[in-house]
């Protein structure tokens, strides 16, 4: 059995690209900085690392205005590989296309500001170009709505 599932947390490096294909399907291309915390001697450091984010059908449609740089974001997903000729070369790319986008905290703020009434995407399967889509559990409001008092001991 294999296996290729991605999940993802950073912030947009750019706003979204979105356009819709002449067959209808819509598609946002963005990308997104996920930071790793390595330790450099006795400091620990951040190291970047980028990603390039494919999205497609109804949650393209309707998060591409959310999708603004700066904005930090969950990505469920797979790695999916272009390929392509460039002036007789083989080319690949390696991308993820998005099953799920959660939108996240507000554009360079704090992950707890800004949950207010955008859509947020959670279980359903993805419209990932080819067909129909499956459900959407659409909700406004969220997390921001409740308060946590519990003390973590961890």
């Amino acid at each position: 059995m294999d296996i290729n599932h991605v999940v993802l947390l950073g912030r947009l490096t750019r706003d979204a690209e979105y356009k819709v294909l002449p067959s209808g399907q819509a598609v946002c291309n963005f990308s997104i900085a996920v930071n790793r915390r390595k330790k450099v001697g006795e400091q620990w450091e951040d190291e970047a690392h980028y990603f390039d984010i494919v999205l497609w059908g109804k949650q393209a449609d309707s998060l591409n205005r959310y999708l603004v740089k700066g904005k930090q974001i969950g990505i469920e997903g797979e790695l999916r590989q272009d390929r392509w000729q460039q002036d007789g070369q083989n080319r690949s790319k390696v991308v993820i296309s998005a099953n799920n986008v959660q939108l996240l905290g507000s554009v360079g703020g704090s992950s707890s500001a800004s949950y207010s009434a955008v859509p947020s995407f959670g279980s359903g399967t993805a419209d990932t170009g080819g067909g129909a889509g499956g459900t959407r559990d659409f909700t406004s409001g969220g997390a921001s709505d409740r308060e946590f008092t519990d003390d973590i001991p961890f």
